[in-house]
């Protein structure tokens, strides 16, 4: 619980941007956890290094989020300091070939940003959901693409408040996984390399892909995108997660408001009233079913956010263990 002392302090930071008793379920993108009770939303690098700094003065725990698309927080809500890293249109800068963006930038938005710049390499990004820095923490990506193949250079603020500078071949990029999940770095800015392509050509491109996830992916409904992260030896006899999981007659199972999506199975929506504990228990089925039919065990590509502030993979969540 942070005092009131804190509050004013954090207050002097970062001024109208500081806000107490959130409902989780406004930032959530699964729309649901209890409510958080401080959340700030700092500007640029700058006032972040100094928060950062600000909180290891005062010792105040703190969980950084972004656009929340592969977090699931808890029904009890967030006892620590939520660090929001939200970004907008002056967080682009277009030079040459390279493309500077903040770690708040909404991810397709950044890639509509490229076509208008005549920049191809990031179309399978624009119907990912999530803030820039979320989508290069998972290395997230589409059409076994991802991210990290764009990137030149991250910028980051670590545990002391100080600015880090990483080249991408130091981010240890792997299969929806980033350096920055071993280690306690804010991402806050990254450069990508793309080549020069024409407009009308990357157009047509996100056009198509945006149709295909329409008709695909349940859109209509609060989720976080999906849910287990393809297994490469999995995949290769049986298929990717959501073919895995609809071979197990899953598509529509339930649990309070949490289903499984009958439009793609990898997908957990929230159909009205689900809870964090409802996502948990689907989640936790779905891979029982499908490890005993396939001896594979799904790894969760989504995190799970404790009231402490403590993030972990949603099915380590020992609270909610059936």
């Amino acid at each position: 619980m942070l005092s009131a002392a804190d509050i004013r302090a954090l207050r002097g930071l970062c001024p109208n941007r500081l806000h107490v008793d959130v409902p989780l379920g406004r930032i959530s993108r699964w729309r649901v956890g209890g409510k958080a009770d401080v959340v700030v939303r700092p500007r640029g690098v700058a006032q972040l290094s100094a928060l950062i700094r600000l909180c290891l003065e005062r010792r105040l725990p703190y969980v950084v989020v972004g656009a929340t698309s592969n977090l699931l927080f808890a029904d009890e809500g967030l006892r620590a300091l939520c660090i929001q890293v939200q970004g907008d249109t002056s967080d682009i800068a277009v030079r040459g070939n390279e493309i500077d963006v903040g770690a708040g930038v909404w991810g397709p938005y950044l890639t509509l940003s490229a076509m208008h710049a005549g920049l191809t390499g990031i179309e399978h990004l624009c119907g990912v959901p999530g803030s820039v820095g979320g989508l290069i923490y998972m290395n997230a990506g589409s059409q076994r693409k991802s991210i990290g193949n764009a990137l030149v250079r991250v910028v980051s603020v670590d545990g002391n408040g100080a600015v880090m500078h990483r080249d991408a071949a130091d981010c240890g990029f792997t299969t929806r996984h980033s350096v920055f999940h071993g280690n306690r770095e804010i991402i806050s800015g990254a450069t990508l390399r793309l080549a020069p392509g024409a407009r009308d050509t990357i157009r047509r491109e996100m056009m198509s892909i945006m149709a295909a996830r329409r008709a695909k992916f349940p859109l209509r409904f609060p989720n976080c995108g999906s849910v287990f992260v393809s297994n490469p030896a999995m995949y290769e006899r049986w298929g990717p997660p959501g073919a895995v999981i609809e071979q197990a007659g899953l598509k529509g199972f339930r649990i309070g408001g949490a289903v499984v999506s009958r439009l793609h199975a990898n997908f957990i929506v929230n159909a009205g009233g689900a809870t964090a504990a409802d996502i948990l228990a689907v989640m936790r089925h779905v891979r029982s079913v499908v490890h005993q039919r396939t001896g594979h065990l799904l790894q969760p590509e989504v995190r799970f956010v404790e009231p402490s502030g403590q993030i972990g993979s949603a099915l380590d969540a020992d609270a909610y263990a059936a």
